[in-house]
């Protein structure tokens, strides 16, 4: 699919890149790697792309029988692939907890975590905590998750004496969100909902997410890099609560949109990438470095947001 602007960045990639291209030569047998939202779209795509390069991957995946029938795809390509399987819900605290607390029984190391799962614009709705889902799912559901597997990844970043690595698939909507950029009086408030502030809102809260974790890690010397990423406009399944009007701009805009493999380029550069090395708190585009909206750059904001979302999960 054939993109109208497509320039090669400092990286040296474009938004034309792949994300086998973007991981060429690289090997990252020895790591290991959780990837949520991994069984459709960039998120599937990812998956693969690290297992090619020879990464155990586990998908932590809602549907279990959806994600063994993508492994056993993935393993008929790449039979030397080291795939596994658990499952979460990262609309539910309760699962993102379990998950975490059976990873970390395993006893498994982990060294790089991607938060890809995510939904899109869907009608007003609250998660299995009573949140709003977009902000649930989208945000604190990886928040959560994170924090559960921080230590983890704080102890294989040491015995390894390689830096730990946690990528957010955010998206330039961040740009789109409620005044002051994050409701934080009325998250829950139907009246004032509306699906695409409510979507660059929580993907403005996985951009301020990586700039107070950032801030949080260099602080106690963690080897641990954060960073968020806009994949692009890509047509998934994500998109599939989008209007008829926005479809039909999707179809106006075409040759501006990435294929899968382009998509999840930069979740890939992101996570085995030497080129990002010692990189955290950044925002990305493309295979490159990017400029994100004053908002995400608000550090007061971000600290208020890490407090909220500290307090919210305490209040389940």
């Amino acid at each position: 699919m054939p993109l109208l602007i497509a320039c090669k960045g400092k990286s040296g990639f474009s938004a034309k890149n792949t994300a086998e291209d973007v991981t060429e030569g690289i090997d990252g047998h020895g790591l290991t790697a959780i990837i949520t939202g991994p069984t459709s779209g960039i998120g599937l795509e990812t998956t693969r792309v690290l297992a090619l390069r020879g990464v155990h991957v586990i998908m932590a995946a809602r549907n279990l029988e959806a994600a063994r029938k993508c492994k056993e795809t993935i393993i008929k390509g790449c039979p030397s692939a080291t795939i596994d399987v658990m499952e979460l819900d990262v609309n539910s605290l309760e699962s993102v907890t379990k998950f975490a607390n059976e990873y970390v029984s395993k006893g498994l190391p982990l060294n790089i975590l991607i938060c890809n799962a995510g939904v899109m614009v869907p009608p007003f709705s609250l998660s299995k905590d009573g949140i709003e889902s977009q902000f649930a799912t989208n945000y604190l559901g990886h928040f959560h998750l994170t924090n559960l597997l921080l230590d983890t990844m704080k102890n294989t970043a040491r015995s390894y004496g390689q830096e730990g690595r946690i990528v957010l698939v955010s998206s330039s909507a961040h740009t789109l969100t409620y005044k002051g950029g994050i409701m934080f009086d009325k998250l829950n408030d139907e009246k004032s909902y509306n699906s695409y502030y409510a979507y660059g809102q929580s993907k403005l809260a996985n951009i301020l997410h990586a700039k107070e974790l950032t801030r949080r890690l260099k602080e106690e010397g963690a080897n641990i890099t954060i960073n968020a990423l806009h994949p692009g406009v890509i047509a998934t399944n994500l998109s599939r609560h989008m209007t008829f009007m926005s479809v039909l701009q999707n179809l106006v805009f075409k040759h501006f949109q990435k294929n899968i493999p382009q998509g999840a380029s930069t979740t890939c550069y992101l996570a085995l990438n030497p080129k990002v090395k010692g990189v955290s708190g950044e925002y990305f585009a493309d295979n490159n470095l990017a400029k994100p909206s004053d908002k995400a750059n608000d550090a007061e904001l971000a600290k208020k947001l890490w407090e909220f979302g500290t307090e919210l999960i305490k209040s389940k």
